[in-house]
């Protein structure tokens, strides 16, 4: 019976701004910011929406030219676009994961040594579709994958930044903070390499650390993330065109160009698909600030000792230089993994993408510095940047058979715990 009540209800904006609202209520906030916070929590998703319908447009028509052009399936590692394709058919069970694996990670806080908060929200919803699809691949029914889902979700959410806790502490000096960022196990990874470029190097890390290194200034650019972005995919885009028309395919190129000049056309997709990214995150921002606020005054009120897991980009600033080198080492290690399945000849071939090769290879980095120094980060990024790349493989053909198949998950949290979760549903399927 819930099974089918759940079933109808495919909006997700609204069981999104339900959650808003409950925990407003929660928080005994006045009639107006109840409102107000409901509100803008359904106008967030519905932006988000927005800003997916936007991206998936422009991926579509790359994954057209890039398949055409070298007779490939080209998948981009982009989690926000995987993320948008997933909601837009299994928007329900993700939201009920969503929802729970907050509430579970608070029980787990509270009632287990892991007392990790985990306070970035867009990073719950990814983890929240990656477990949703998982279950459904397998056809387990609709209650167990929202609840067993949420259950999952929540020790991961408590659990995985301990993983991190030791490099976090050296890194910050203080033991009251977390990585909330789902790629613990690659930052734990990043880590321990440095600690062995430590050893090696006689306990001193000093003389390589990366704030003696001098990265080109044309690197900075990479701090702005929607220019990261609009630039990997104008090079991208070119790539395919170019390559279209070398191999006789000027015509598919014609017909997805339009009215728009066929060589200026990959250059306004790119930026394309920038804008409606930007779009997107400004939606997932809304909606996710006011949920994750009514998570944050309940932990505050009832687990004292609790530690707030915080997104990546809060340590960038303890080790800037190695976070430029370890989005260089990352994007490198994902080209490698790209052409390893190119040489092996794939069916499948992600292609790594800026955002995740910035964000979490740049984390890798400071992680690495932490003992190695520049080359603790440039090699524990380059490690991570294949991982990044490589690991969706696994995981692709249950996603691709739903429906997800223009884009994957890529941080190592959710292609690891996933392939685990999926070889073990797989038993009962």
């Amino acid at each position: 019976m819930l099974d089918a009540i759940l079933a109808q209800s495919r909006n997700t904006s609204l069981i999104m701004g339900l959650v808003a609202l409950i925990g407003l209520l929660l928080q005994k906030k006045s009639a107006t910011d109840v409102i107000s916070g409901t509100v803008k929590t359904v106008i967030g998703f519905m932006v988000f929406n927005i800003g997916s319908n936007a991206m998936s447009s422009v991926v579509g028509v790359f994954t057209t030219l890039f398949n055409t052009a070298f007779g490939i399936q080209g998948v981009t590692t982009q989690v926000e676009l995987a993320t948008a394709l997933a909601l837009d058919t299994y928007g329900t069970e993700v939201a009920l994961v969503f929802v729970i694996g907050f509430v579970m990670n608070l029980v787990f806080a509270k009632f287990t040594p892991f007392k990790a908060i985990f306070l970035t929200g867009q990073h719950f919803l990814y983890f929240a579709c990656v477990i949703a699809l998982i279950f459904i691949a397998n056809g387990m029914p609709l209650v167990l994958t929202v609840v067993l889902g949420g259950i999952i979700l929540g020790i991961c959410g408590a659990a995985l930044p301990t993983l991190c806790q030791r490099f976090m502490n050296e890194l910050t000096g203080a033991d009251n903070l977390s990585m909330g960022h789902f790629n613990c196990l690659g930052y734990a990874f990043s880590g321990y390499v440095g600690l062995l470029f430590e050893k090696a190097g006689g306990g001193k890390k000093e003389s390589s650390d990366s704030s003696n290194v001098n990265m080109p200034k044309f690197f900075e650019l990479f701090r702005d993330f929607v220019f990261s972005v609009a630039l990997f995919m104008v090079v991208l885009f070119y790539i395919a065109v170019f390559a279209c028309v070398a191999n006789g395919h000027l015509d598919v190129v014609l017909e997805n160009s339009g009215n728009d000049i066929w060589f200026i056309y990959p250059f306004l997709q790119g930026l394309q698909f920038a804008a409606g990214m930007s779009v997107l995150i400004y939606g997932v921002r809304q909606f996710i600030a006011e949920i994750t606020a009514a998570f944050v005054a309940i932990s505050e009120k009832y687990i004292p000792n609790s530690k707030p897991a915080v997104d990546c980009p809060a340590i960038f600033p303890f080790a800037p230089t190695a976070v430029l080198i370890g989005f260089v080492g990352s994007f490198v290690g994902g080209l490698a993994a790209m052409a390893l399945m190119v040489a092996f000849h794939s069916s499948t071939i992600m292609i790594p993408a800026a955002g995740i090769c910035f964000f979490s290879g740049g984390t890798c980095g400071v992680f690495g510095n932490v003992h190695g120094g520049w080359k603790g980060a440039l090699v524990g990024s380059f490690i991570v940047g294949m991982a990044l790349t490589g690991l969706p493989l696994i995981l692709y053909p249950a996603f691709a058979a739903l429906g997800i198949a223009e884009a994957s998950f890529p941080n190592v949290d959710y292609n690891i715990i996933g392939a685990v979760m999926n070889a073990i549903l797989g038993i009962f399927h």
